[in-house]
């Protein structure tokens, strides 16, 4: 037999559920009136991507606190999904589903692994999965064939951590890898000839693969925090 306490909780559970449908509701149809490019749900205690009516827009933002898991039921046709800032720990395989998705920021949850589906996002260009507990990436993470900015700071990789096609992301303008664990930077590094940001503040680093000269369109190189004590003449050239 449920106590007195146990029953007013669920009760008073199930009201705030309903007040906050009744509350994303609204914003979503306002922002349909309004015709508004993106929907932001900060703070609103979503805990599944199901809890929000009326999702047919082409972009949105759910940065709360609350968010744990999502579920992707009629999300097609977004092109930017924002979910920073929540405490999101499982990326589901369906990820794949949203065929037409061009950014998705995943920044500062709780993420410890990919699903392989995650590269099935032909239109993705800007992936952020900064500040969360990545030590690999899975395989077959370099088929993006649309990827320009990549954002994997704070995070706990290596160069083992990275899978062998890694480096076929050629399309990429902007690579961010600081504050993770590289002691060693692959030679590789060299085919991502589009290069114009590459950054590897904070790490083990004690040099650079002479192969970092073949990019000829890098404008930024971000290398301090490391331990490096020369870096290789194919940088002047």
């Amino acid at each position: 037999m449920l106590s007195r306490n146990v029953v007013f909780d669920v009760i008073l559970s199930f009201s705030e559920e309903k007040k906050m449908s009744k509350s994303l509701k609204k914003i979503v149809e306002e922002s349909r009136d309004k015709n508004l490019p993106e929907v932001e749900m900060c703070d609103r205690g979503i805990s599944n991507m199901s809890d929000i009516p009326g999702l047919c827009k082409e972009s949105y933002a759910l940065q709360s606190r609350f968010v744990v898991n999502m579920a992707f039921v009629t999300l097609s046709n977004i092109t930017q999904l924002v979910l920073s800032h929540n405490k999101i720990t499982v990326v589901p395989a369906n990820i794949s589903e949203l065929k037409n998705l061009e950014v998705l920021n995943m920044f500062n949850n709780q993420i410890e692994e990919l699903p392989t589906q995650i590269s099935s996002l032909q239109k993705l260009k800007h992936l952020n999965l900064g500040m969360n507990r990545l030590n690999s990436l899975p395989r077959g993470f370099g088929s993006f064939p649309a990827l320009e900015v990549l954002d994997l700071t704070y995070n706990n990789l290596s160069h083992s951590s990275l899978p062998g096609n890694f480096f076929y992301l050629t399309t990429l303008r902007a690579l961010y890898l600081s504050d993770n664990d590289f002691e060693v930077l692959p030679t590789d590094i060299g085919k991502l000839t589009k290069l114009q940001i590459l950054s590897l503040r904070d790490n083990d680093l004690t040099l650079l693969p002479k192969e970092i000269g073949d990019l000829a369109q890098l404008k930024e190189l971000h290398i301090q925090g490391n331990r490096l004590t020369v870096l290789p003449p194919e940088l002047g050239t």
